[in-house]
């Protein structure tokens, strides 16, 4: 046997060897997100850290916070709510404001509420804006001018996938807002609930800004990977601060009471290690170790002994429920749905609705089931829906993006669903394209990059992915500016972890379904794809979708009927026809993605300026 006097006894290397791993192994689950400093302010700078915070949250999508300072043109409730599409009623209430008309004082911080996702193409987690390019806009003035650091020029860069110098006025661009979600330590052991993204401002250190938000310094600081040490902050730059409890608009106005701070143990004066540090290493170890078992007794005890409570009540003063008692006591409409709904949807009274409708009078009727109305001055759609509709509540309250119809809120009422979306004064697509002649070729291009910018977020950041399966024209609707919105998003099916699943149930409308799905139950995103090459040959064409398959049944050839029938000009109609035939082929895995659908059409938009710049 080989002896070795020099090693340590085994049952002590093993301690060692159990400790450290330990040790490792706690450092990377307590990893949280690491301040970016001056590099996102640098737009030269390439490191990773300036293109979004990492995907490290318990959860992929998250309701998260971030702070906007109010500025002209954004200093109003309505434009700030429209700047982050959020519902203009849930931020004048979550700061205090008194309608959503009201104006903020200047520099006043605003807090706004926002989906973050995991993207599932960067692994980034951030939330998704629509802005639109203004004259001698670049993507360092959009990120630290307009929205104050909450955005990065490389991210604004690497999303769009155009360079600064080609923006020009009136584009329309997609802009990453940094955000993040709590991670598995945050929410177990901090009971960390959100992560506010905060813009630094002169003045502001991590004390300050958490003392501001009743939270300990040393949270603060370990949520950005910071120390006491290195303490320090700069403007237009965001950290994450985490929160117990959503943030309120006293937090931003009246500093709250200084909160007890965990001060971190001073380094010895001459920062050697002491010889006998691992003695108190091992005491540490063994202390905490004690006290936690102890105190998992008790708390065993006491929940053991605590007779279950009943349980909590929940406040429906916003619904009207049948008048039965036992039914009442069988069904509460708030079961199956998540705790984020609560958080970001208000649950109006039916009483609301009936003054919003003229008591759903015919003429607020927009067909079916669909209403149209004002509540609060606002304007609302309000779709009723028999039986359950929580899975669409659930999904719609997850989903945060300009594309995309917004959930404002829901009722519930005599055994039917209420829901209460964003207003798009111009109705549905169907009403504008067929036989009219009304909207121009570049409107025609916009509307097309809208749907497939829409249905690239729920095939990629949305958590879970989801398939729309019901794609039409009637189910686009046009806000004001002619800008599209994905709304009807009953049907929309998940197909998480998975690139395809197979239904005995087909569902939708006629004319759009792709054949893999009629004939065999396939669902895949590659559905939406062939969908949207369906809608896409009828904005450019004119033609219900019944005509378009009609052609196709027949054998006809497709490319020469869509060249026929296009309203672009003949240079850029061919690109347009070629994507659409992309879109409609019979096998699902010739058929592109969204992503590519999406950069695809914004170079014809990009050519399609040019070409009218130059007549």
């Amino acid at each position: 046997m080989i002896s070795n006097t020099n090693s340590l006894p085994l049952p002590l290397f093993f301690f060692f060897f159990f400790f450290f791993f330990f040790l490792c192994l706690s450092s990377f689950a307590t990893a949280q997100q690491s301040y970016a400093g001056t590099s996102t302010t640098n737009c030269s700078d390439n490191s990773t850290s300036v293109l979004g915070y990492s995907c490290n949250g318990l959860n992929k999508t998250c309701l998260a916070y971030v702070i906007f300072r109010s500025t002209p043109p954004f200093s109003t409730v309505s434009s700030i709510s429209s700047l982050f599409s959020v519902d203009p009623s849930l931020l004048s209430s979550l700061n205090a404001a008194t309608t959503t008309t009201s104006s903020f004082p200047s520099d006043q911080q605003v807090i706004v509420p926002v989906t973050c996702s995991c993207s599932g193409n960067n692994n980034y987690s951030q939330t998704n804006l629509n802005y639109t390019i203004q004259e001698n806009d670049s993507y360092f003035l959009i990120a630290n001018n307009t929205l104050q650091g909450l955005s990065t020029c490389q991210a604004l860069e690497k999303q769009n996938n155009v360079s600064s110098q080609s923006l020009f006025p009136g584009m329309r661009i997609v802009v990453p807002i940094r955000c993040a979600c709590p991670t598995a330590k945050q929410v177990n052991e901090d009971g960390v609930k959100y992560l506010m993204s905060y813009t630094v401002v002169f003045g502001d250190t991590v004390a300050i800004i958490s003392e501001r938000f009743g939270v300990e310094t040393n949270k603060t600081l370990q949520a950005n990977e910071m120390s006491f040490e290195n303490p320090g902050v700069f403007p237009f730059t965001t950290i994450l601060v985490p929160l117990q409890n959503p943030p309120s608009n006293s937090n931003s106005l009246i500093p709250p009471p200084p909160p007890s701070q965990s001060v971190s143990p001073p380094l010895s004066p001459d920062g050697k290690k002491s010889k006998r540090i691992w003695v108190y290493v091992l005491a540490g170890v063994l202390g905490g170790a004690l006290v936690l078992s102890v105190m998992g007794v008790v708390i065993f005890c006491l929940v053991k002994k605590e007779p279950k409570p009943q349980e909590e009540t929940r406040n429906l003063d916003s619904f009207t429920a049948k008048k039965h008692s036992d039914q009442e006591l069988e069904f509460d409409p708030l079961d199956g749905l998540s705790g984020m709904v609560v958080d970001t949807l208000k649950v109006y009274k039916f009483h609301e609705l009936k003054s919003a409708t003229s008591d759903f009078t015919s003429s607020s009727s927009v067909g079916g089931s669909g209403y149209i109305g004002k509540i609060n001055g606002d304007g609302a759609m309000i779709k009723k829906i028999e039986g359950n509709a929580s899975e669409e509540i659930n999904l719609l309250s997850k989903l945060n993006h300009f594309n995309i119809i917004r959930l404002s809120g829901f009722c519930f009422h005599d055994g039917d669903w209420y829901l209460v979306y964003e207003h798009a004064s111009n109705g549905s697509l169907s009403d504008w394209i067929y036989g009219k002649s009304i909207l121009s070729s570049t409107q025609r291009l916009q509307i097309a990059l809208d749907i497939a910018t829409g249905l690239s977020y729920l095939h990629n950041f949305a958590d879970p992915p989801y398939v729309h399966m019901d794609l039409n024209s009637g189910n686009i609707f046009l806000d004001f500016e002619f800008r599209a919105k994905i709304g009807n998003l009953g049907l929309a099916r998940s197909t998480e972890n998975e690139d395809f699943v197979l239904t005995k149930h087909v569902e939708g409308t006629r004319g759009y379904l792709a054949p893999e799905y009629l004939e065999h139950g396939l669902v895949s995103t590659k559905l939406d794809v062939y969908a949207f090459g369906v809608v896409l040959s009828e904005i450019f064409t004119g033609k219900e979708a019944s005509k378009v398959k009609k052609e196709m049944d027949e054998g006809n050839a497709m490319e020469e009927f869509l060249m026929r029938g296009s309203f672009l000009p003949q240079e850029l109609a061919s690109f347009v026809v070629r994507l659409v035939m992309d879109c409609l082929k019979k096998d699902h895995l010739d058929r592109p993605s969204m992503d590519e659908i999406v950069l695809s059409l914004s170079k014809i938009l990009t050519a399609s300026q040019g070409w009218k710049s130059s007549y």
